[in-house]
């Protein structure tokens, strides 16, 4: 059986899934046969696996740190937040149903048990799993039934290392107020902790290393410095997708719409400095020299739609169309674009029908059944294959459709409009296919866009750097070593 440790933080976003990713990748490197694992994320960022489920993105890129395919027992719980009062409920990778934060509290225990399993399957499989807690290990008013950090710490009986994050301040209010409020059995596995994220003159923190080992009896296992690159790896949450990027001469604009999914599909545009890409935030307008609008994908389509309506983002969209501006919709996205989207029986939200954009001559249905799995596709555009993967509720029908945005197999895929510069389709993931990414911006835009980088190279050639950032920062050797 495997051994195993666990990573948790003060609070979400202080880097635990990039920490885990790059211990990952240097067990990895040393020969072992380690895996991710994460027993209860929150994100509407997913991944499709390996045994036809989803689960979190961030696995994934962990997953791929181990070079491994994502199971869906590296994340058995993923919570997809559908409102602020609930979230849609996946099961070692599969959709049991939608539940209110109180509901799902009372399941916790069941929930656990299914964790434990999945740990289990892995600990079998692998020399070593190292595990990622989920928000902070701090919050107490959680810890009855607990799966994500110290309940399930204590259940496994294994050895947690903490992370503090200096960048937002109070690192050491962070790391003592953690020893001081959690239960003393919780304490007793925590083996030493680290900071994350310091800019500067390391040496000046050396006292504040001192007073944290005092005050917690932790051992301090270094400080990592702010990766600077960071925001290239795939993002979880979509707090982290934000600013421009590039100054190439082609412009892309992304819609933020509040339950965006699956917005990893945009990450290699960050990378290509062919592209300007602005992410558009609420109460911002899209600029009228923006040459493409991208619509992302959605957990709730008709909500979200509704948002954006509010925004006067319609019209800034139509007044683009006008001026003889792309659009391009993807998977939710898609489906705005259309005449009208019917869920009569509320599988998207609460039951209704919604006047879509009309941009497209097409209407969807909501069905019950979700269209899950990785498909190789080949597109209309630019007769590129890509190797995408729908992850979406819902069928669409229409004219347009007559003139698909891709096909796989004898199946079709998505809509073009009769001008071809309304595009739908719902495919995830085209954009990471790199000669799909040159033909389509080189085709929008009427000139050679020849392509400057490998999105696949040029994340694992980051990955390593910050795995070398690591092995000079930490004591590695000793972090790994703690595992049992």
């Amino acid at each position: 059986m495997g051994k195993a440790l666990m990573v948790q933080g003060t609070g979400s976003s202080v880097g635990k899934s990039l920490l885990v990713a790059g211990l990952i990748r240097a067990a990895y490197k040393r020969g072992v046969r380690v895996a991710p694992f994460k027993p209860q994320n929150m994100s509407n960022n997913a991944a499709i696996t390996i045994d036809g489920g989803e689960a979190g993105r961030a696995q994934a890129f962990q997953a791929f740190a181990a070079g491994l395919e994502l199971h869906s027992d590296m994340n058995p719980i993923l919570l997809k937040p559908e409102s602020t009062q609930g979230s849609q409920i996946i099961l070692q990778g599969k959709k049991y149903k939608s539940l209110k934060a109180r509901e799902y509290f009372s399941l916790k225990a069941k929930f656990l048990k299914i964790a434990l399993q999945s740990f289990k399957n892995l600990t079998n499989q692998y020399e070593l799993i190292i595990v990622e807690g989920a928000g902070s290990a701090a919050e107490v008013n959680l810890r009855k039934n607990d799966i994500a950090n110290m309940g399930f710490a204590t259940a496994t009986n294994i050895p947690v290392i903490m992370i503090g994050d200096i960048d937002r301040g109070g690192v050491i209010a962070q790391l003592v107020g953690t020893k001081e409020v959690i239960r003393q059995e919780d304490e007793n596995l925590i083996k030493g902790f680290l900071i994350n994220k310091f800019k500067g003159d390391q040496t000046l923190f050396d006292d504040g290393i001192k007073f944290i080992e005092k005050k917690t009896g932790w051992k301090g296992f270094g400080v990592l410095p702010f990766f600077e690159k960071s925001n290239l790896f795939p993002a979880e949450d979509s707090h982290d997708l934000k600013g421009n990027y590039g100054t190439g001469p082609f412009k892309v604009a992304i819609l933020k719409l509040p339950r965006i999914a699956n917005f990893d599909d945009f990450d290699p545009l960050k990378l290509d400095t062919r592209l300007s890409v602005k992410i558009i935030e609420p109460n911002q307008v899209i600029s009228p020299d923006t040459n493409l609008i991208i619509l992302p994908g959605t957990k709730s389509t008709i909500a979200d739609l509704e948002f954006l309506r509010s925004q006067n983002w319609d019209i800034d969209i139509m007044g683009h169309v006008r001026r003889g501006g792309f659009v391009l919709g993807i998977c939710g996205g898609y489906q705005m674009l259309g005449k009208e989207i019917i869920d009569d029986e509320g599988f998207d939200g609460k039951a209704s029908r919604s006047k879509g954009l009309s941009l497209l001559n097409i209407k969807t249905r909501m069905g019950k059944e979700k269209n899950l799995g990785k498909k190789r596709f080949v597109s209309f555009i630019n007769e590129k294959e890509i190797n995408g993967y729908e992850i979406h509720l819902g069928k669409t029908s229409g004219l347009d459709c007559e003139k698909p945005f891709a096909k796989t197999g004898d199946k079709l895929d998505g809509a073009i409009s009769k001008n071809e510069k309304i595009m739908g389709t719902y495919i995830h993931g085209l954009f990471w296919e790199d000669d799909f990414r040159e033909s389509f911006f080189s085709k929008l835009s009427n000139r050679d866009l020849a392509l400057n980088t490998s999105y696949q190279q040029n994340v694992n050639r980051v990955l390593e750097d910050f795995v070398e950032v690591l092995e000079q920062s930490l004591d590695v050797e000793s972090i790994l070593s703690l595992a049992r």
